[in-house]
């Protein structure tokens, strides 16, 4: 089986609307095919990911055999025919220039990127300071890349110490946070991911040792998008303090776990964070370690929180003192860290994800 073309098709003779195309095309990072009319072999109709179809060559595709991911293009938002092209033509869509060119480069740059599968997005949120958030956010990054997963780790905590620390990877060449903290717009998934450091079989998303940068929530929004683009994993260690920024993270995850301590004053503290989550993040579950405080257990404390429970993580003291110089956390498969994030793998990625 041949691999499928990332060149979209563009077919149009009006050379006003091939420039504005063509320059969306740069802007997404693709170099389309040019055709006047139907090229005249069916693979080169059928196979792009996405065809562009001028108004003015919408009478000449009449005939070329119906796919999806044809968009019909104009520029006159009053020409009543358009829509009636667009049915003749097979058009999944019409799009007028100039007020949809921010909604075509997304979607030129999403075909060329095979964005039909979005990576799974987790989310990792303390339930008090020391938690351990950040070392669960480790480990199940080192799992998921384990076995097998595309696997992206976001350092969503400016205030944390950096991720790729943790991991052993901070003389790792590569992009930090302050080289996106002006990102606007969109970002490709491709080249954001190629630019990372790349540690233990994962590409991480972290923070330098500079001064302090703040991440504007536009940037967090064009960053997440263009890390979840791909298929595979995402996880992300969020601050505790739910501001514009953890707000947009929040708001692109897909589940997010809560890791609670087995204490009273823990289980306070993490009520007021899961009331701040769930005002976002529709899907949040209890994730509660020992040792227990008299009368507690991981099923108390998610009915408390009114969580589901994802599970319960065993003592282990490097899940609050990791990242001292020793193996990353969750490193030594034979250990409980490990075994936890392995398992929660194994139930949340569907069949259609793992592998």
């Amino acid at each position: 089986m041949g691999v499928r073309p990332v060149r979209p098709l563009i077919v149009t003779e009006d050379l006003v609307l091939l420039d504005d195309l063509l320059r969306l095309c740069a802007a997404a990072g693709a170099e389309p095919e040019v055709h006047h009319t139907v090229p005249e072999h069916r693979t080169a109709w059928t196979d792009p990911p996405l065809v562009l179809v001028g108004d003015d060559a919408a009478a000449r595709c009449r005939d070329a055999t119906r796919r999806p991911g044809v968009l019909l293009v104009g520029r006159t938002p009053d020409d009543p025919g358009v829509w009636r092209h667009a049915v003749e033509i097979g058009a999944e869509g019409v799009l007028i220039l100039p007020d949809a060119e921010g909604r075509l480069v997304d979607l030129i740059a999403d075909a060329v990127e095979g964005a039909d599968g979005q990576a799974l997005t987790v989310g990792v949120i303390g339930g008090r300071g020391g938690a351990g958030a950040s070392t669960l956010a480790c480990a199940l990054a080192l799992a998921a890349a384990r076995a097998g997963q595309r696997t992206l780790l976001v350092d969503g905590d400016p205030l944390g110490g950096g991720l790729d620390v943790l991991l052993g990877g901070e003389r790792t060449e590569g992009r930090r946070w302050p080289d996106f903290a002006a990102s606007k717009g969109r970002v490709a998934g491709g080249a954001l991911e190629e630019s990372l450091p790349s540690v233990r079989g994962l590409r991480i998303l972290s923070w330098d040792r500079g001064d302090p940068v703040s991440v504007p929530p536009e940037a967090m929004r064009s960053v997440l998008a263009a890390a979840r683009r791909r298929d595979g994993v995402v996880v992300v260690d969020l601050p505790r303090t739910i501001d514009a920024a953890a707000t947009e993270a929040l708001a692109q995850l897909d589940l997010g776990l809560l890791l609670v301590p087995g204490e009273l004053r823990a289980v306070a503290a993490a009520h007021r964070v899961a009331m701040a989550v769930g005002t976002v993040l529709g899907d949040l579950r209890a994730v509660v370690r020992g040792p227990y405080a008299p009368g507690l257990d991981e099923r108390w404390i998610a009915d408390a929180l009114r969580l589901p429970l994802a599970g319960e993580l065993p003592y282990e003291p490097e899940l609050t003192t990791a990242g001292d110089g020793g193996a990353p956390p969750g490193a030594d498969t034979r250990g409980g860290l490990a075994r936890f994030c392995t398992a929660f793998w194994e139930r949340v990625l569907t069949p259609e994800r793992a592998g």
